[in-house]
């Protein structure tokens, strides 16, 4: 399985720094969640680990391979991305863009075997997509667009999962069944997954570890009992609040102060 290391990480736009001196890695079996406030450097850091955006400085490696010196193809071999946003403006349905994530194993042009298709209808089934299968994508709504991403993302059956904000736009339902089949391809696949997220509770569950970036640095890396306490809260959301025990999970539970 493979392990995706970031090592002293800078990036700028420009004359603009937006993170600097990152370093983290992410193991398999893994689920990783960035947090941070608007600005933070969150969607920046994945470009970087998904090979998107050359950072100005630092390196990012998969198993201690420099990801920039690898083709193309060959990181999509080993990691999928689903990103905050992406066009939808063709005529595919769901399962012809879900069946695009085969493309890095089969090319464009080599028939899908039985093999393909048994992977495209469990993504399908497991992000409740079967009803909505012949249904152009352009018809979609916000959420259940966001849900066929992250179906063409696993079946591309990558070891690396890089998710940027993988609930937005989703109902409760979803956001849970999503969570749930993240930490489930973690656990169960052996998959590694670094993702993105606004709800700090959402992360404090279903995360085994956070690194909180503010004013583009990571201002702490740990289990969500370690990160989430009101003084690190404050310094990297400006806002107090108060931290409780959830009364299921036993996690940390993030509340207003007032």
């Amino acid at each position: 399985m493979s392990t995706l290391e970031v090592r002293n990480l800078g990036c700028r736009y420009g004359a603009r720094e937006v993170l600097r001196a990152v370093s983290l890695s992410i193991q398999a079996g893994e689920v990783l969640a960035i947090l941070g406030a608007n600005g933070a450097g969150k969607t920046t850091l994945l470009h970087s680990l998904a090979r998107i955006r050359r950072p100005s400085q630092g390196t990012v490696t998969i198993d201690s391979q420099e990801i920039w010196r690898l083709k193309p193809g060959d990181v999509a071999r080993q990691l999928a991305l689903m990103p905050q946003s992406e066009r939808r403006d063709s005529s595919l349905s769901v399962t012809e863009a879900v069946r695009l994530g085969r493309a890095p194993h089969r090319g464009w042009f080599l028939p899908l075997t039985i093999s393909d298709e048994t992977m495209i209808e469990q993504a399908l089934t497991a992000m409740s997509l079967t009803e909505l299968r012949d249904r152009p994508i352009t018809e979609l709504s916000g959420g259940e667009w966001r849900r066929v991403i992250l179906a063409r993302a696993i079946v591309q059956q990558a070891e690396i999962l890089i998710l940027d904000e993988p609930v937005s736009g989703m109902d409760l339902r979803f956001q849970i069944e999503v969570m749930k089949t993240i930490r489930s391809l973690a656990s169960g696949n052996g998959m590694a997954a670094v993702l993105t997220l606004h709800d700090l509770n959402l992360a404090a569950i279903y995360a085994d570890r956070i690194a909180l970036l503010a004013h583009g640095e990571l201002m702490a890396l740990g289990i969500p009992a370690e990160i989430f306490t009101p003084e690190k809260i404050q310094a990297a959301f400006g806002i107090s609040v108060l931290v409780l025990q959830h009364p299921h999970f036993k996690t940390p539970l993030i509340v207003p102060s007032s």
